[in-house]
C-alpha cells in the first residue's frame, strides 16, 4: 500500500548560503535565485497534495536549509541526528522545537555517533543507513537499536563516490528504486528491489527524486530520467534546482516529509 504523506517542513535559505559546504565547481549560489527556486519547490511540495510549514532562515547556518540531515521521521516515531559536519551539528536546536509540535516519540543520536538523514533511506518498516564521510558506524548502530525499539528495522549499507546514500538512491515507495554511480554495481542490494531504473552518469543528479502521494518530484532539466520514469507510470512535477546543486543540496535534502 502506498505510503501517503500529508505535511512538510521546510527551512528559508539564509543569505549566508554561499558559504555552505560543498564538494561541486558549479559556482556559488546566486541568493535571490535560489529564493525563488525554493519557493518553486514549496509550491511543488503543495501541489503532490502537502501542506508545508516554512521555518525561518538562520544565518549562522548556511546549510541549514538542508532540514531533512537533522531529522529522520517515521511513524510516530522522530529521531534527531547528530550531523557529521562540525559546522551543522547546532541545526538540531533549531528543528527540536519543531519537531515537538507533530511528535511525541522523540529520540536522539549521541556521540560518539554521527549521522545524517541524506544517508537514510526508508523501504516500507526498514530503514537502511549509509555509512559514508557523515553517518559512522556508531550513529548507525545507534539508529538501528532505536527503530527496533519502534518496532522498525534497519540495516547499513556502504557509500562511495558520493556525499550521502539518497545522493545515489531514491526509493519510489512501491519496490522501485532509482540507482546511479556505484550502487548499480551493488546487486545484493539492488536484488531486494522489485524494480531498478538506471540513471545514467550524465543525469546523476537526478537520482534523487521523491514520490509523493500520487506524484513523483524531480529536478527540471534531465530529459533522459523524465522519459524513463513517464514510461515507469509515473506522474511527474519538476521543480528547478541549479543553485542547490552547486552546494551538493537534492530534492530530499530540502524538506523533512511525513
Amino acid at each position: 500500500m502506498l505510503k501517503m504523506f500529508k505535511n512538510a517542513i521546510v527551512r528559508t535559505p539564509a543569505k549566508s548560503v554561499i558559504d555552505g559546504i560543498t564538494t561541486q565547481s558549479l559556482g556559488l549560489p546566486e541568493i535571490e535565485l535560489t529564493l525563488d527556486q525554493h519557493k518553486k519547490y514549496i509550491s511543488a511540495l503543495e501541489k503532490c497534495g502537502l501542506q508545508v510549514e516554512v521555518l525561518s532562515a538562520d544565518e549562522r547556518f548556511p546549510d541549514g536549509n538542508y532540514v531533512e540531515d537533522v531529522a529522520v521521521l517515521a511513524d510516530q516515531l522522530a529521531i534527531v541526528t547528530n550531523p557529521g559536519a562540525d559546522s551543522r551539528r547546532e541545526e538540531i536546536n533549531n528543528i527540536i522545537p519543531t519537531i515537538e509540535k507533530y511528535f511525541k516519540n522523540i529520540e536522539y543520536i549521541r556521540l560518539p555517533g554521527f549521522l545524517e538523514g541524506g544517508d537514510v533511506m526508508k523501504v516500507g518498516g526498514h530503514f537502511f543507513i549509509g555509512l559514508s564521510s557523515r553517518t559512522n558506524q556508531e550513529g548507525a548502530n545507534q539508529m538501528i537499536a532505536i527503530l527496533e525499539r519502534f518496532g522498525f528495522t534497519g540495516s547499513t549499507v556502504e557509500v562511495s563516490g558520493v556525499l550521502h546514500l539518497k545522493t545515489g538512491m531514491s526509493y519510489m515507495e512501491d519496490g522501485t528504486l532509482l540507482a546511479t554511480g556505484d550502487f548499480l554495481d551493488n546487486k545484493v542490494f539492488l536484488d531486494r528491489f522489485e524494480r531498478v531504473i538506471e540513471v545514467s552518469k550524465e543525469e546523476d543528479y537526478a537520482v534523487n527524486c521523491i514520490r509523493l502521494n500520487e506524484f513523483v518530484l524531480m529536478p527540471e532539466g534531465f530529459a533522459e530520467t523524465k522519459t524513463k520514469l513517464i514510461e515507469a507510470g509515473y506522474r511527474i512535477v519538476e521543480t528547478p534546482m541549479s543553485e542547490f546543486q552547486k552546494m551538493d543540496g537534492g530534492l530530499t535534502c530540502l524538506s523533512l516529509r511525513f
